[in-house]
């Protein structure tokens, strides 16, 4: 009797978490996800392969929302508002200064202090308190206004997609 109310329990816990995870995901994150892993490419804009600027306007793009195509570009343009890191929300764009010369790097700040971005190694979500790049951090732009962040980047929408 035992066991087999150890096994329910556990099952029950196992069943809890799928169910979770099914409606913790917002449609940013769900965009993310399906890149993880693909290979970085320099110029690349594609599944094929992405570089930093390349991968997060894929995901922008996907959402709706076109960027400038550069690093560089994407952190001076007029439509992004600048963030204090402290502020950061989910959809934020986040810089860093990887080559000695500027915005050269950028990223899709995803919550919980960490960042998807397409890194040597490939996309990857990486913590933003990796020394790397707290050295290398410029500034963040906001480029979503708060109608649009609610659509696309909270788990309120992926629960009534999920619901439907």
């Amino acid at each position: 009797m035992r066991k087999a109310s150890v096994f329910l329990f556990s099952l029950a816990v196992l069943l809890a978490f799928q169910v979770g995870s099914a409606f913790a995901d917002s449609k940013l994150d769900q965009t993310v996800d399906k890149l993880i892993g693909i290979d970085y490419d320099y110029g690349g804009t594609t599944t094929s392969g992405f570089d930093c600027s390349g991968f997060t306007g894929y995901v922008f793009k996907k959402l709706g929302i076109n960027l400038p195509r550069s690093s560089r570009d994407m952190f001076s343009w007029d439509q992004g508002k600048k963030v204090d890191r402290d502020d950061l929300r989910a959809g934020d764009l986040v810089f860093f200064n990887t080559s000695g010369n500027g915005v050269s790097h950028v990223g899709i700040y995803v919550g919980n202090n960490k960042f998807a971005h397409a890194a040597s190694k490939g996309v990857t979500i990486t913590s933003m308190s990796e020394s790397y790049y707290v050295k290398r951090y410029l500034g963040a732009r906001r480029i979503m206004d708060t109608a649009t962040y609610e659509k696309v980047a909270t788990e309120q929408e992926a629960v009534e997609v999920a619901v439907k």
